[in-house]
């Protein structure tokens, strides 16, 4: 499952780039994952929770917004639904070969972590300052 491979890099991305910021623990993940780039967001998932657990990031939610393929002929601009024809036909309108366009993202969009302080305070309560 290739899946743990992406989902240990997604994971040591993030804490590189935390570095040099306060200690804290990540809360979320987003990645942008294309239909067509060959990953299972289910098993990414799966994987994602394998790589965190024991981790202090344990917990960590990863969030995948998924970016369909689609199709679009080059010369009058049709864009017919694939799940309906299957993939790389004619344009129904004027016979042309049909391009595929998007799908292939397999991005590290943004994470968000809670700095150390903060985690202490929803442990013990919030602080008198």
């Amino acid at each position: 499952m290739h899946e743990l491979g992406i989902a240990t890099e997604i994971y040591r991305t993030c804490r590189r780039k935390m570095a040099g910021r306060p200690a804290g623990k990540l809360e979320t993940v987003e990645v942008a994952i294309g239909q067509l780039a060959g990953i299972e967001p289910e098993l990414l998932r799966y994987a994602w929770e394998a790589v965190v657990q024991g981790s202090p990031d344990q917990g960590a939610v990863l969030e995948i917004d998924w970016r369909p393929a689609w199709e679009v002929c080059g010369k009058c601009g049709s864009k017919p639904a694939p799940e309906s024809r299957g993939w790389l036909q004619l344009c129904d309108q004027c016979g042309q070969m049909l391009h595929v366009k998007g799908g292939d993202e397999l991005d590290l969009l943004r994470f968000t972590f809670v700095p150390d302080e903060e985690v202490i305070d929803d442990v013990h309560g919030p602080r008198s300052r």
